[in-house]
């Protein structure tokens, strides 16, 4: 709930940021030169993308947290199984058996939206945040069916050994440059 809470209040500054933003552009467009014109319209643009990129965040979060519910209320959501270190960080083999189960679950069931929710919390798990989000873009696709954009989902792959920032320390990629 304080996650939600926090994300609200950010989101309602930036919309008033983005109007105080918005109302300079339209000012300098106003002004009718050829440069202001040219400086507010620029200045417009940028609001307009910040918008279209909150939107979308917010309607994921939305999809994504309607995805759970459902699943906790058919007993489906994994539990958490994770170890975790003395500063409550995952544990990076733990998150890679956790991983490696999930990533044949979904090999199995590849047209499951619930095998593809499981999978995107095993890859948020093992910090591999790129691949936790595309994960749970298929599977909101494959519950809402959306088939063909589902069809041409991603293929469960390994997490990023280098995605935190840490060498990889089983073979399976290459260290990461510190």
């Amino acid at each position: 709930m304080r996650a939600r809470i926090t994300y609200f209040v950010l989101a309602a500054v930036l919309v008033v940021y983005f109007v105080m933003v918005g109302s300079r552009g339209v000012l300098l467009i106003r002004q009718g030169t050829a440069v202001t014109v040219a400086l507010g319209a620029a200045v417009l643009v940028l609001p307009a993308l910040g918008l279209w990129f909150l939107w979308h965040t917010t309607r994921f979060a939305r999809s994504a947290g309607r995805l759970a519910r459902e699943l906790e209320a058919e007993g489906g959501l994994p539990p958490d199984e994770l170890r975790r270190t003395p500063s409550g960080r995952v544990d990076r083999d733990s998150a890679d058996a956790v991983f490696a189960r999930r990533r044949a679950e979904t090999e199995e069931n590849p047209g499951d939206w619930r095998s593809w929710f499981r999978l995107a919390v095993a890859y948020h798990d093992a910090r591999d945040t790129a691949r936790a989000r595309r994960a749970m873009q298929h599977a909101i696709a494959l519950h809402d069916g959306r088939a063909a954009a589902a069809d041409a989902g991603p293929q469960p792959r390994r997490p990023d050994p280098a995605a935190d920032g840490t060498p990889a320390t089983d073979g399976t990629g290459p260290p990461s440059p510190r």
